[in-house]
């Protein structure tokens, strides 16, 4: 009777005892039997970025600023901040285009004097690489890419003043060929170009619309130092003001050519002074197109200098 009592309790409980067992230990499963009709969906997401300064009423450097001090529209639609931070320590690419016309000979060596001190106090060896073109006619790359501030200075030097003006042209091939790159850069490069020269062209293939649209492209800022002593303002230093405002520079005037070192310092300033906001615009289409930005402070008092805007992506 015992025996007839175990076997049945053994009959009912082995069987979950096993499956539970079977539980523990899959079998074995073929590459035939595992689903392969998902696939990894990716999309690229292209983000904004846009460097800016800030300025208050007096015309002083802000450097204490957040996300949530700007209102930020593209195309006149808001749009929301993704990233915002005070950027001192961005990697910098700066082409410096040096006017060797013969309207600057008198000013040149001042020009190249201020220009190599800014270079010394602002290339970082490893991080940071300048390259230099003298335009009168043409435009010559007289020092390709590199950190080495030696090299670039004996290039400046090396520059002499004669002929026509080219600043489009200028502009134009050294964005397109020396600061503009796709994919963008990971991290994110600051691209800026100096521009000594009073700002008159008369012989560029290329427009000045031609040349903004490419330094946009490119995403540069244009930084403008006028050699124009005439104490008056004329076409050249509307040229240059135009320039920089649409691509978040800032243009001089000095009316010393010793002046011209003071210049080159404030721009290093602007630039350990800069921040960097980043967002994915709204508008998704890839058409192209040029979008234009606006960034407008809570606080009224204050000025922002950025880019007009950019192209959008086309593919």
């Amino acid at each position: 009777m015992m025996k007839s009592i175990l076997a049945t309790l053994l009959f009912l409980v082995l069987p979950g005892w096993l499956s539970a067992q079977d539980a523990k230990t899959p079998a074995p499963t073929t590459q035939e039997e595992i689903p392969t009709t998902s696939q990894p969906i990716t999309s690229r997401v292209y983000l904004v970025n846009v460097p800016l300064t800030v300025t208050d009423k007096k015309n002083r450097l802000v450097i204490m600023m957040t996300k949530d001090d700007f209102n930020l529209f593209e195309d006149g639609k808001p749009q929301p901040i993704q990233y915002f931070s005070r950027e001192t320590d961005l990697a910098l690419r700066i082409g410096l285009l040096i006017d060797t016309s013969n309207s600057i000979r008198d000013r040149l060596h001042f020009e190249q004097q201020a220009a190599t001190d800014f270079l010394s106090d602002t290339i970082r060896r490893g991080k940071d690489q300048a390259f230099v073109v003298g335009f009168d006619a043409e435009s010559k790359v007289v020092q390709d890419y590199t950190d080495n501030v030696e090299k670039l200075a004996s290039a400046i030097h090396s520059l002499q003043a004669g002929g026509v003006t080219s600043l489009y042209d200028a502009i134009f091939y050294s964005c397109k060929e020396k600061l503009l790159f796709f994919p963008p850069p990971e991290p994110y490069l600051r691209r800026m170009i100096i521009v000594v020269s009073d700002g008159e062209d008369n012989r560029s293939e290329h427009t000045r619309e031609e040349a903004l649209a490419m330094a946009q492209r490119a995403e540069v800022t244009i930084f403008a130092i006028s050699t124009n002593r005439s104490g008056a303002e004329h076409m050249g230093d509307k040229t240059l003001k135009r320039l920089s405002e649409e691509t978040g520079g800032r243009a001089f005037f000095p009316f010393e050519a010793n002046d011209l070192a003071e210049d080159f310092r404030a721009i290093g300033r602007d630039l350990r002074t800069q921040f960097l906001l980043s967002y994915t615009s709204t508008n998704t289409a890839r058409d192209g197109t040029f979008r234009n930005i606006t960034i407008s402070p809570v606080n009224k008092t204050l000025h922002v200098r950025a880019k007009s805007g950019y192209f959008a992506p086309s593919q």
